[in-house]
């Protein structure tokens, strides 16, 4: 018995020490900028078997999508996808069902591409996904389907950033917010779409991208119909001391109770990705400015608190001189609701600048792109829907 016991701790022991000294390389290979941008933005984690120039294995319509490319300042070449809203495609069914399917050499002589830019209804939501695969991966794909029903006129633009999928290049937090500048500045230049029927939609890591993209415009005082974040991180320095990779392997996390390592640790970072000091600067930037900020609790990914920090750095940003944090929480607290599962907070400020942070309990950390909250938050953005129950 005593020996059975003895071989039993004996490797759990080993077991423990194993894990141990393999987190420990782990950590100190993280101090590489190589290694940190494989682990930031997983660009090379995509499905290949499946074909993005085929989009009607992902369960859309003949020529609903319309896969083609296009180029940034820097001569990268990104791959996009254009989805039509299913109401709009239904109407011009037989005519898009004789076109040619897959990718196309020049949008602007498609159909679909006709049928956003002549139609003055139209709404283009620009996505910006978070890391790991391309534009056809994961709910990414069940997310435009929800976005782009048959009772709406919402088209999407969504892109794959530098490295990633079909788009050339190597990512770096530089390079892929010039994509995102450059995917923003062909809807306005190329589709011709007014930027007050536009909703800038970032997930995850998308939503660092979105920010950062959506401030270089209020600097040249270029105001969106809306901007929604889901699931953000407030900087990379906070999202790497609680990462945890697929929600189930800790980056920094365990290093906690060493804070010392852990901060050295930090300050290597090669990219900061600050969206709370850019969501600040936006908001005081923004002549208007709608900003749904919205995260689950059951997020395992990104803690959803980090949403309550870009919310104070926002709210906060709307008072000449900012405000103390306490006064700031009281004020909050005023304008929120509960919603049974989770809860909303409205913050208005007398300058048409109207901040929203929704927390619901379920949804994860990617699979809410596809649930009700964020397709209510970008209507809202278009002021389609109006709640006149809650000032």
């Amino acid at each position: 018995m005593l020996s059975c016991l003895h071989y039993i701790v004996a490797r759990a022991t080993w077991t423990l020490v194993l894990a141990i000294s393999i987190y420990s390389i782990a950590v100190l290979l993280m101090t590489s900028s190589m290694i940190q941008r494989e682990v930031l933005f997983l660009s090379r984690l995509q499905a290949w078997w499946l074909d993005l120039n085929n989009p009607e294995q992902f369960g859309f319509a003949r020529n609903q999508v319309t896969p083609f490319n296009f180029t940034t300042p820097d001569n990268e070449t990104l791959y996009a996808w254009h989805i039509m809203p299913l109401g709009l495609y239904a109407r011009y069914k037989s005519a898009l069902c004789q076109k040619p399917t897959g990718f196309v050499d020049d949008i602007t002589h498609s159909l679909p591409f006709r049928l956003l830019i002549d139609n003055p209804d139209s709404r283009l939501i620009i996505n910006f996904h978070g890391n790991a695969g391309d534009v056809g991966q994961g709910w990414r794909t069940d997310s435009y389907r929800a976005l782009t029903d048959s009772t709406s006129n919402i088209h999407i633009l969504t892109v794959d950033y530098r490295g990633f999928g079909l788009s050339t290049g190597v990512p770096s937090e530089k390079g892929v917010i010039i994509d995102a500048i450059t995917t923003i500045k062909w809807a306005i230049d190329v589709a011709k779409i007014p930027t007050s029927r536009i909703v800038i939609l970032g997930h995850s890591l998308g939503t660092a991208v979105a920010t950062a993209a959506v401030e270089h415009y209020a600097q040249q005082g270029v105001d969106f119909a809306g901007t929604v974040l889901v699931a953000p991180f407030s900087n990379m320095e906070n999202v790497f001391s609680t990462y945890t990779i697929a929600g189930l392997i800790p980056v920094l996390s365990p290093l906690a109770l060493h804070p010392a390592a852990q901060k050295w640790l930090l300050s290597g970072l090669t990219g900061q990705w600050a969206s709370d000091e850019r969501i600040a600067s936006l908001v005081r930037l923004s002549k208007r400015l709608r900003l749904f900020i919205i995260h689950s609790m059951n997020d395992c990914t990104i803690p959803w608190h980090h949403s309550n920090s870009l919310f104070a750095a926002a709210a906060n940003a709307t008072v000449e001189g900012g405000m103390e944090m306490d006064l700031l929480l009281k004020m909050k607290a005023r304008s929120t609701i509960n919603i049974g599962n989770g809860f909303t907070s409205i913050w208005k400020a007398e300058s048409d600048k109207i901040i929203t942070q929704k927390v619901v309990e379920y949804g994860h950390h990617s699979r809410i792109l596809t649930y009700a909250p964020v397709v209510l938050a970008v209507r809202g953005a278009f002021g389609i829907d109006v709640d006149e129950t809650f000032p």
